[in-house]
């Protein structure tokens, strides 16, 4: 469906050109900095494929288990499983799976948002994002400069925090995930 404005998404939305609008800005200082300091674009560019190559390994994982997400856990299962009244074996898979995740952050909001989406709860998905702090691989290092006790007590002190932020985020957003994000989406 078309409006005066332009073109519209599949459920009748106006588009909003934000997005491209940034990306001809960005391309346009590029293009300005290729014009005005030609000799600096050459390590830019190698410094952007250094970092696309570290982001896109993750993007894809996201994608994939976006995919399987969508394939496999339906509504139902997802508010049984992860929903509010999941319980304490909710909050526990969060808190695994936010260790567990690897990566630079953002690629991991598409996934808690598209599991909101489906039924989960929005302090578990704030959980998970919380419990990304503690990073398993750093894990040595933390021991190394700081001692066992120090990693340990940090960790569970994440861990904690991550749960009470989701406390929060549950006591912030009262209606059920789907409603909070439709109603986000309105009102941005």
């Amino acid at each position: 469906m078309k409006t005066a404005a332009g073109a519209t998404t599949e459920a009748g939305k106006p588009r909003r050109p934000g997005a491209w609008l940034f990306l001809a800005g960005v391309l346009l200082a590029w293009l300005a900095a290729a014009v005005l300091a030609p000799a600096r674009i050459g390590p830019a560019l190698d410094m952007f494929r250094q970092l696309l190559g570290e982001v896109l390994p993750a993007l894809g994982l996201v994608f994939v288990l976006l995919f399987l997400a969508n394939l496999f856990a339906e509504r139902p299962w997802i508010e049984r499983h992860l929903g509010r009244e999941a319980g304490v074996r909710a909050w526990l898979v969060a808190l695994a799976a936010g260790v567990l995740a690897a990566g630079p952050p953002w690629p991991w909001y598409a996934l808690a948002g598209q599991f909101m989406r489906r039924g989960i709860a929005p302090g578990v998905a704030a959980a998970f994002l919380y419990a990304r702090a503690v990073k398993l691989p750093l894990l040595p290092l933390l021991v190394h400069y700081f001692g066992l006790a120090y990693a340990v007590t940090l960790g569970v002190w994440l861990l904690l925090l991550a749960v009470l932020g989701g406390l929060a985020m549950e006591r912030l957003a009262p209606a059920p995930a789907s409603d909070f994000l439709a109603s986000s989406e309105k009102n941005p």
